[in-house]
């Protein structure tokens, strides 16, 4: 059983057992949270797929940890115009370890 998910604006296909990386939670490491904007959920040959949501369904996981992906370099440059700017992100997240696809 699989079910589609929205969380920080992104969206995950995920499966009981898996561990996924999203964007930042505001959660302890250790903690239990519910995952209720299931887009769609699929069991075998059947998908039911919400208008946007699907009514009922749910995914429970629990953090594991919090950390902050590579860093992404940033340059900007304006050629003959002597303008170079150099520049780095890091962007948090959330690792979380899929515990029960309901619904």
């Amino acid at each position: 059983m699989y079910a589609v998910i929205q969380t920080g604006g992104k969206q995950y296909k995920v499966a009981a057992g898996e561990t996924i990386k999203v964007e930042q939670i505001a959660a302890d490491v250790g903690q239990e949270i519910v995952i209720d904007q299931v887009l769609a959920v699929g069991d075998g040959a059947q998908l039911r797929v919400g208008t946007p949501l699907v009514d009922g369904a749910s995914v429970s996981a629990t953090v594991v940890a919090h950390g902050r992906h590579d860093k992404l370099r940033i340059f900007k440059m304006r050629r003959r115009k002597h303008y170079q700017k150099h520049g780095g992100h890091r962007q948090p997240y959330t690792e979380l370890q899929i515990a029960a696809v309901n619904g």
